[in-house]
C-alpha cells in the first residue's frame, strides 16, 4: 500500500512514496510588493539578444520580461521577435523561458496593424507567449478593433507615450483616445519619458487612475540627460511608486535603462534594490533577501566569503550562517559550481557547531547516478527523485520549503525530494532501513534554526546569487 500525505501548507504538495507532486510552480515569483510584478523591457538590453536578455533578467533575480518587436531571437536563431516566428521557433523561445523561471508578461512597443487578420495574429502570438498586456501607440481609428480583440483575447492593451513631439506625449490626447472605450484600453505608464516631455510624472498618473496596465520605470536625469539609478538625480521613483500604491495599482513594471547599454546590469541591479525598498515597505509580500549587500547580518570567518556584483563566492575559510533563526520557510537560491565542488546548505541548525541539522548537497555531480550524496540530496538521508543538476559552470536554481516536519525541494524545475521528518525515527538509520551518519533521529532536530552555507575546506569554489527567504 503506498502511503499519500497532502500537506495544504506547502500547496497542496503530495507525497507518494517518496515523490513529489505540487501543485504550484516549480519556482516562485519572488516580488517583494503583493500585486507587483517587476521585470525589465528587454530594449535595455538591445545590445545583445532575447534569450541573452532573459539571462540577464534571471541574473538580476527578475521574474518577468516585456519583449520588443525586432530583437534576434538568439545567437543561434536568426529571427526576429514578431508575430510571423514560426511554430518551432515559438516552442524553443517558451523553453528558454521556462528554463530560466522568466515569465514574458508583456510585448512591446509593437504596431498593430489595421487589418483585423493580421492584428489578430498578433494577439494570437501574444497569447501563445502567456503575454498579459500589448504595449502600442496605434492610431484612435484602430482602437475599436483593438478593444474588440482585447476582450476576446483578454489581453490588455496598453498606450505608451513615447517623448514630445510624439502623437501620445501629451497625457490628454491619451485621455481622449480611451474616451468611451472599456477597461481593457489602459496606458503604459512610460514616467521617463513624461520627464523627457517636461511633465510631472505623478501628476500624470493621478490622470489615469484605475486604467494603468503597464509601468515603463526608469530615472531620467534632467542636468546629465540621461537615465540614472533609480533613486539618485531627482529622485522621482520614491514618489511615483507612493503614488501607484494609493491607487492600487497592481501589474507589470518594465524597468528600462537607456543608457551604458554595453553592461547595464550592475545599474539595474542597484536600480531594483532601491525599487524593492520602497516598495517592500508599502505592501510587503514576505520575500526579502536573506542576506545583506554587506554581509552586516551574516556570521562568519572575515574575507571568507565575499559579496560583490550580487554574487555571494565563497574565498574559504569557514561556513557562513545568518544570524536570525528561521523556522517555517520557502528558501529560494541560484548557485555555480566548479568540477568537484562540495558543498551544502544547512537548514534549522540550532546552533552554528557540528550538530546533526538538515543538510541540502551542493556539488558538481552532474551526470552521476542517483543517491543520497549527489546534488539537491538530503545528505545521508534521502536522496533526490532524479539527478537535476546541470553542468559545472552554468546557474543551478534551487527551492527549499520547510514547514513542520515536511521538507521539499525542487532543483531546476524538478521537484525532487519531498520528506517528512517524523519518519526518521532512530538514530544512524533511515525509514528504508539504510544507515546514515547523524547521531540523533532527524524527527528531534530542532523545528527552527540559523541557516548556513558550507565551506567544505577543501579549496573548491562554490557561488550564490538570489538568495530570497519569505517565513
Amino acid at each position: 500500500m503506498l502511503k499519500q500525505i497532502c500537506l495544504t501548507g506547502l500547496g497542496m504538495l503530495c507525497i507518494t512514496a517518496g515523490v513529489a507532486i505540487s501543485a504550484q510552480p516549480p519556482h516562485p515569483k519572488t516580488d517583494v510588493y503583493d500585486g507587483w510584478q517587476l521585470g525589465v523591457q528587454a530594449w535595455s538590453f538591445n545590445r545583445f539578444t532575447f534569450f541573452e536578455a532573459v539571462d540577464k533578467v534571471r541574473q538580476l533575480g527578475l521574474g518577468w520580461i516585456q519583449a520588443y518587436p525586432g530583437q534576434r531571437v538568439s545567437p543561434e536563431i536568426n529571427a526576429q521577435m514578431n508575430a510571423d516566428l514560426s511554430p518551432e521557433i515559438r516552442r524553443q523561445i517558451k523553453d528558454k523561458l521556462t528554463e530560466a523561471n522568466v515569465s514574458m508578461i508583456a510585448f512591446g512597443v509593437v504596431d498593430i496593424p489595421n487589418a483585423e487578420a493580421q492584428a489578430r495574429r498578433l494577439f494570437t502570438f501574444a497569447q501563445e507567449m502567456g503575454v498579459r498586456v500589448i504595449v502600442s501607440e496605434p492610431p484612435v481609428e484602430r482602437l475599436a478593433m483593438i478593444d474588440t480583440l482585447c476582450q476576446e483575447f483578454k489581453i490588455k492593451l496598453a498606450i505608451h507615450n513615447h517623448p514630445k513631439p510624439t502623437h501620445y506625449w501629451d497625457p490628454q490626447i491619451v485621455r481622449a483616445a480611451m474616451e468611451g472605450r472599456s477597461a481593457w484600453i489602459g496606458v503604459c505608464a512610460d514616467v521617463g519619458h513624461w520627464v523627457r516631455s517636461e511633465l510631472d510624472p505623478v501628476a500624470c498618473l493621478k490622470l489615469f487612475e484605475g486604467r494603468i496596465h503597464d509601468v515603463h520605470i526608469k530615472e531620467f536625469d534632467v542636468d546629465k540627460g540621461h537615465d540614472v539609478v533609480w533613486g539618485t538625480g531627482q529622485d522621482r521613483i520614491k514618489g511615483i511608486l507612493e503614488e501607484l500604491h494609493r491607487q492600487g495599482y497592481q501589474g507589470p513594471f518594465a524597468a528600462e535603462y537607456e543608457h551604458s547599454w554595453d553592461n547595464n546590469v550592475p545599474l539595474i541591479r542597484q536600480s531594483v534594490a532601491y525599487f524593492n525598498q520602497v516598495a517592500s515597505a508599502l505592501k510587503p509580500s514576505g520575500w526579502k533577501p536573506l542576506l545583506k549587500d554587506d554581509l552586516s547580518n551574516a556570521v562568519f570567518e572575515k574575507d571568507s566569503w565575499v559579496y560583490q556584483d550580487g554574487v555571494l563566492e565563497l574565498k574559504g575559510g569557514g561556513d557562513i550562517w545568518t544570524q536570525a533563526v528561521y523556522g517555517d520557510y520557502v528558501l529560494d537560491f541560484e548557485f555555480n559550481v566548479e568540477e568537484g565542488t562540495n558543498s551544502g546548505v544547512f537548514l534549522r541548525a540550532g546552533d552554528r557547531e557540528w550538530i546533526p541539522w538538515i543538510e541540502v548537497q551542493i556539488d558538481g555531480s552532474y551526470g552521476e547516478a542517483v543517491s543520497p550524496h549527489i546534488g539537491g540530496a538530503i545528505f545521508d538521508i534521502q536522496a533526490p527523485r532524479v539527478n537535476a543538476m546541470r553542468p559545472a559552470g552554468q546557474w543551478n536554481r534551487m527551492t527549499i520549503r520547510a514547514n513542520g516536519p515536511a521538507v521539499e525541494i525542487v532543483l531546476n524545475n524538478e521537484p525532487i525530494i519531498a520528506i517528512i521528518l517524523d519518519e526518521w525515527t532512530e538514530a544512524g538509520r533511515n525509514p528504508d532501513g539504510s544507515g546514515n551518519k547523524f547521531t540523533v533521529a532527524y524527527k528531534d532536530l530542532p523545528r527552527k534554526g540559523f541557516i548556513g552555507f558550507q565551506d567544505h575546506r577543501d579549496g573548491t569554489k562554490v557561488w550564490y546569487r538570489n538568495i530570497r527567504v519569505k517565513e
